[in-house]
């Protein structure tokens, strides 16, 4: 999968078929073995699930896109009952695991990008590298970004914008938008596209970078809730893995990372603070240890081979006995937005 931020080949990435990022520095995270079962939260193309069932592990293969669970079919009918595929989202990855008999599991893997064959599909709408529908819906259901750029108000775009895109702009971009869409609704991406390059110009050290690619991250971010999955997942993660279960993450954009980076140092943390000047407050016991400590990136070589691979990171930790605590999602590092059919929050 991949998900950055995107170049001039509209959006994310260019146009070379979906390859499994991080794959060798995953695996030896998860160091899967015959008789694990492991979760894959975000199955896409099967990449790290079909690592997974070589090393003789079962894999449940969870994905919300039901094109990626028609197209594993065929891998999940060789695998001799061990990939179970589920249609669904990844933050209820533990409700999908009781559902198949596992109360624990001793792995959940997420690799939180987008996927490639969904960017290279002009009528999934996610680019702007072809013109298509104005979509970006990974379930293919609810609110598209047609719905939220033609509806929406002008101050709760600017923040999306601003926030999930980190597009500086951002408040030029909505009004753009807002006037734009009184003349005509958005249908399709290249309309939103061309109305963006008129407010943000290009940036002469990143030239590759279109103008609109943070905007059209953010409304993909935001349509899918992906920030929200992400921290639900990583809660969901702590109550199914068992001790000694293996939670390895994979992200390609800095609000995810963030999320995940938090989760990890807060359930890690074995002291609470204290100084000369300060004494140490009592903690909750760890519940994570770290198995990558910091993160990981691609190599030189991986990058060259996949370019979509510059911005990944790969974050792992170890299930110790202590039992899961709560999540607060925004403390964790989910922005509030404002909500939209069921969107944001």
């Amino acid at each position: 999968m991949t998900g950055g931020d995107g170049d001039k080949s509209g959006i994310a990435g260019g146009p070379a078929r979906h390859i499994p990022v991080l794959l060798d520095r995953v695996r030896e995270a998860m160091a899967p073995a015959p008789g694990d079962v492991i979760v894959d939260g975000t199955f896409g193309a099967g990449g790290y699930s079909s690592a997974f069932l070589d090393a003789g592990a079962s894999v449940i293969g969870i994905d919300r896109d039901p094109d990626a669970i028609r197209d594993g079919r065929a891998l999940e009918q060789a695998s001799d009952g061990r990939l179970k595929l589920v249609h669904g989202q990844f933050v209820d990855l533990e409700e999908h695991a009781r559902a198949l008999g596992h109360d624990a599991v001793d792995g959940v893997v997420m690799d939180l990008g987008v996927s490639s064959m969904q960017l290279d599909q002009a009528a999934r709408g996610f680019s702007f590298r072809f013109d298509g529908p104005l979509d970006m819906r990974m379930e293919q259901d609810g609110p598209s970004a047609a719905d939220v750029v033609n509806t929406m108000e002008r101050k709760d775009l600017t923040r999306i914008i601003g926030m999930l895109g980190e597009e500086k702009r951002a408040s030029s971009v909505s009004h753009a938008i807002c006037q734009a869409r009184e003349e005509k609704p958005f249908e399709t991406t290249l309309e939103l596209a061309r109305v963006i390059e008129k407010v943000v110009k290009r940036n002469p050290k990143k030239a590759s970078i279109h103008p609109a690619t943070r905007t059209f991250q953010a409304l993909r971010i935001y349509v899918n809730g992906e920030l929200h999955q992400a921290a639900g997942a990583l809660a969901a993660a702590e109550r199914i893995l068992r001790p000694g279960g293996r939670l390895v993450v994979v992200t390609f954009h800095s609000l995810e990372d963030r999320i995940v980076k938090r989760f990890l140092a807060d359930r890690c943390k074995t002291r609470g603070g204290g100084s000369r000047h300060m004494p140490e407050v009592d903690i909750p016991p760890p519940t994570f240890e770290f198995i990558v400590k910091g993160n990981q990136d691609a190599s030189v070589e991986e990058i060259t081979d996949n370019p979509r691979a510059r911005s990944a990171r790969l974050r792992a930790g170890r299930r110790l006995d202590s039992p899961a605590r709560p999540l607060d999602i925004h403390e964790a590092g989910v922005p509030r937005l404002a909500s939209f059919h069921g969107l944001g929050g």
